[in-house]
């Protein structure tokens, strides 16, 4: 089975994706003459406005939403793979994916507000909604809708389950099956709240967990001020074969990068949309805006703590291609979270590792959080001729059975699968966007016209040209 899984995972995660993820950053980034940095004032400045309603979330609680998504699991033990298989130029081509993804972010954000819908009372939209209603092709806007449910249901939670129990069982010696129940006791809770309790959950623990994460990061980054110079250059030789001690393996550098950076910041995967349809917006630029910026802060921010803290320690390896390790500094340790946990304790002994643990549980748990409405929303979306309750029941025993069993198996599998699911999701969603470009575009030129006026924007589809975006109609 093991072998199946990673001869799957190596057909999705070819060449092919990673040229395809990094040139659609390009061209959404020459297209938009790189809005990720010319509106990055207005990105911070709109998370603080906009209210919910009865139909939609905040801002803030769309962007937090988000976040939870984007921050998890990836941001701890993805960036610590990253380093291990493709060394620390792994992290330059980790932020490159985030510079250039944020503008694909911003286009899949902006297409999930303008064909969002009004389904079960609240809004709904993604990939699958601007699929049938942009493109106009059904059966395509069906196989992500079905892709994602398996995705978000079946293959990427346990990646999530599987590194809070590994990592709280290296800290606090508490075994997995014992952390596994209590997750997805905990969760069970959640999700059968609905929607607004996942909204209200995010929107106190994500700015909490980020902020502290980034604190200790801060800290320790501030006890090595003097090498950080030498640690920008170690990357940026290392990302372009120029470092000695990690020459030959530039090729790795770039797919693990780019790979764990999408895992981390899903700019492009086609998840982020969901969260962005639910806000309540005047424009749909605005939320698309927001979620740009959010990927800014899952890989610029929490990811290059998490590097910064691995390699000012020392406290990693690094996998030579052709067998062993070109760097052990770790003998014995699996890859993933105990390279922070380890990196932390070198200067908190005391608290490294339990904190690592906490930190882990927060971001993984609203990733799954964050996962479970995705299904959700792509489920309302395959029943939204024929309502279907017992689905939505199934769908959430899927999901915490998945939660529970991901915590007892082992990590490498369980990093196989959710690589998949992320593979297969990027796969349709990039090729959906850069068909469907003309109408975020056509958002985007009226929202700089607008503002450019002085005026709030406000958002009128008729006016633009374009057709399906029938939410926004009865909104005039």
């Amino acid at each position: 089975m093991d072998k199946i899984i990673n001869s799957i995972n190596d057909i999705v995660w070819s060449q092919a994706l990673i040229i395809l993820c990094l040139g659609a950053g390009v061209y959404f980034s020459f297209i938009t003459r790189f809005l990720q940095v010319r509106y990055l004032k207005e990105m911070v400045g709109l998370l603080w406005k906009g209210e919910s309603s009865e139909k939609g979330v905040s801002t803030f609680q769309a962007f937090t939403m988000a976040i939870a998504g984007r921050v998890g699991t990836g941001n701890i033990a993805g960036v610590a793979t990253a380093i291990a298989m493709g060394g620390p130029g792994a992290i330059f081509w980790m932020w490159m994916i985030a510079f250039l993804g944020s503008a694909s972010a911003f286009i899949e954000a902006t297409l999930g507000q303008i064909y969002k819908q009004v389904k079960d009372g609240h809004y709904r939209g993604g990939p699958s909604y601007y699929i049938e209603k942009g493109l106009g092709v059904k059966w395509y806007a069906v196989v992500f809708a079905v892709a994602t449910i398996i995705s978000s249901a079946l293959l990427l939670p346990g990646v999530q389950s599987n590194s809070i129990a590994s990592s709280i069982k290296n800290a606090f010696d508490v075994p997995p099956t014992v952390t596994g129940g209590a997750v997805t006791l905990l969760l069970g809770l959640i999700i059968f709240g609905g929607v607004k309790r996942i909204a209200r959950v995010a929107e106190i623990v994500v700015p909490f967990m980020a902020a502290a994460y980034i604190l200790m990061a801060v800290v320790i980054i501030c006890m090595n001020l003097p090498e950080v110079p030498a640690m920008f250059g170690l990357i940026f030789r290392s990302a372009f074969d120029l470092e000695p001690a990690f020459a030959g393996i530039f090729g790795m550098a770039v797919a693990w990068g780019v790979k764990r950076g999408i895992y981390s910041n899903e700019a492009g995967q086609g998840t982020a949309p969901h969260a962005a349809a639910a806000a309540e917006n005047s424009h749909p630029v605005k939320q698309g805006l927001v979620q740009a910026f959010s990927v800014y802060v899952d890989t610029l921010f929490v990811c290059t703590a998490t590097a910064f803290m691995i390699l000012f320690t020392g406290k990693y390896n690094v996998v030579n291609p052709a067998g062993g390790f070109i760097v052990e500094n770790l003998p014995g340790v699996a890859i993933g979270p105990e390279y922070t946990q380890q990196a932390i304790s070198t200067y908190f002994p005391s608290i490294g590792a339990g904190f690592v643990a906490v930190s882990l549980f927060f971001f993984a748990f609203t990733t799954i959080m964050a996962y479970y409405y995705i299904a959700e929303t792509n489920l309302s979306y395959l029943n939204k001729y024929h309502s279907r309750r017992w689905m939505l029941w199934l769908l959430r025993i899927l999901i915490l059975v998945t939660v529970f069993y991901g915590s007892i198996r082992t990590a490498e599998l369980a990093w196989a699968v959710g690589d998949i699911g992320v593979g297969i999701m990027a796969w349709l969603n990039v090729i959906a966007i850069i068909l469907l470009r003309k109408p975020a575009l056509l958002a985007l030129k009226d929202y700089s016209r607008q503002l450019k006026a002085g005026r709030d924007p406000e958002f009128n589809p008729t006016e633009l040209g374009i057709k399906n975006a029938d939410e926004w109609k009865t909104l005039k």
